[in-house]
């Protein structure tokens, strides 16, 4: 007899499995990343810039800021705030307790 495999979307997946105070803090940095990537994008097409050209202006190269768009790098200070220059945009860095919503 042959086995029927059920495929399960990601929704169902979630619900199967319980969520840990690991995996929100693994979507809350997944989260993160995708959000720098989009705000990176956005601002890169406003400028009228490729990838390529940004990657040169903030001494990248054209697959990396790729994949910063993307959200699959966790960027270092030092990446962000080339970015944020070769942006012409100012990079502001802070904490705050934790429930806290900063703009």
């Amino acid at each position: 007899m042959t086995e029927k495999r059920r495929t399960t979307g990601l929704a169902e997946a979630r619900r199967a499995r319980p969520i840990t105070a690991e995996i929100e803090e693994e979507y809350a940095a997944a989260r993160l990343r995708f959000e720098l990537g989009s705000t990176v994008r956005t601002r890169r097409l406003e400028l009228g810039l490729s990838q390529e050209e940004l990657g040169r202006r903030a001494q990248m190269t054209q697959s990396a800021v790729a994949r910063f768009e993307g959200g699959g790098t966790v960027p270092s200070i030092p990446v962000l705030d080339r970015l944020a220059r070769a942006l012409e945009l100012d990079l502001h860095v802070a904490m705050s307790p934790r429930g806290t919503a900063t703009a």
